[in-house]
């Protein structure tokens, strides 16, 4: 992986429905501005600075980019943007890490961010494809088929879907930054919902949060505080549409996972990770995604959900934070994922804190479930 690289500063904001206090420089400031006191400097510490974000159309400013340059404190400062769909979180973290390890910056801020208050997602994900006519279903009617075939294959029961959603929203309750935070949550609340898209209800499904994360990463000699180390990283992506492709469990994901591990010396995920924070837009997704990155065999995991696994009490703690199911700024919901592994294996992730968390997965999905990110991060360096 070239130099060694860190995690030495985290920031985020409070995670709401709207905003409307600040404009997007000022949420994507004050996300940067709590990770630079995390890490104890400041922007004139920083050698360069990655962006990233959804779709433009998210928020229908182009290319915003180009005007947040002095907010993030980058004016005369290399500074990029980087954007895989909804994975687009991760890969921020990633191209940035890849930047320390590559040993062309000693510091390198990364920041995500999304407003969907000031935008329709819906609207923007139905644009018409050439030739085809648009569903205008957002991305829930996408994934329900997926998630139904996944019930099929396995025959796991109705209500697991229903145990994700009070396990992660019960999570939620314990981080003060989550949007979604839902006192007495259960599953007689959950499934008194409405059907959104066969099988999630509403209470499923993520919310749409406005909302920025900011991490500050470092080489091994400028690391300052208490360091989170980067044990692997990887991406993959595979085409949206090709003969014989598994959308129940991309073969994208599955090689991201293996080569992630192959750096981190993991060869038994569920043993050997402590913690994993996970991208799970719809509850359904816990139980395949643990399939799909090695926590279960091929029609189990909604064993291991149901079993109480991924609980905060269980053998494989999974979305701590409440994860995207309960705060969801599209374009930053992948790089809270990296983060708040980062926390875990840094001690520093308050309530929901996994006592002894070493090493954390964190992890990223976009598009049709076509675009992966991942990274491990561990207390000891590697």
């Amino acid at each position: 992986m070239g130099n060694r690289c860190a995690v030495i500063g985290v920031g985020q904001t409070h995670y709401t429905t709207k905003r409307g206090d600040v404009s997007i420089a000022g949420l994507v400031r004050e996300a940067a501005l709590r990770a630079l006191e995390d890490a104890g400097l400041t922007f004139k510490d920083i050698d360069a600075v990655v962006i990233g974000k959804a779709p433009d159309l998210f928020e229908g400013v182009m290319m915003p980019e180009a005007y947040l340059a002095d907010a993030l404190g980058a004016a005369g400062k290399p500074m990029m943007r980087v954007h895989t769909a909804g994975s687009v979180g991760g890969s921020t973290a990633l191209v940035g890490a890849s930047l320390i390890q590559g040993g062309v910056h000693e510091r390198v801020l990364v920041v995500a961010f999304e407003k969907q208050s000031e935008s329709n997602a819906t609207w923007a994900l139905s644009t018409h494809l050439p030739f085809s006519a648009s569903l205008v279903v957002g991305a829930g009617g996408y994934f329900a088929p997926h998630i139904r075939e996944y019930m099929r294959r396995s025959g796991a029961p109705g209500h697991i879907g229903t145990l994700v959603a009070v396990k992660d929203r019960l999570n939620a309750l314990k981080n003060p930054y989550a949007h979604l935070r839902i006192p007495g949550i259960d599953q007689k609340m959950v499934e008194s919902t409405p059907m959104l898209w066969e099988p999630i209800r509403y209470l499923e499904t993520c919310p749409s949060s406005d909302g920025a994360c900011a991490m500050v990463l470092s080489s091994e000699s400028a690391v300052t505080g208490t360091p989170a180390w980067v044990h692997g990283t990887a991406m993959r992506s595979e085409p949206i549409f090709r003969a014989s492709r598994d959308t129940v469990s991309p073969q994208a994901g599955k090689d991201c996972a293996a080569d992630v591990y192959q750096q981190a010396g993991i060869a038994d995920p569920r043993r050997q990770i402590d913690v994993a924070e996970v991208y799970v837009p719809f509850s359904w997704y816990e139980p395949m995604w643990l399939e799909n990155l090695g926590f279960a065999a091929e029609g189990e995991g909604w064993k291991l959900t149901e079993s109480g696994a991924t609980a905060l009490d269980g053998d494989i703690p999974w979305n701590a934070s409440g994860g995207v199911l309960s705060s969801n700024p599209i374009g930053a919901s992948g790089l809270i994922r990296f983060a708040e592994a980062a926390l875990q294996v840094r001690g520093m992730a308050g309530e929901h804190q996994v006592d002894g968390a070493r090493t954390a997965l964190g992890h990223a999905y976009g598009g049709g479930a076509q675009f992966f990110a991942m990274w491990i991060v561990g207390r000891e360096r590697p």
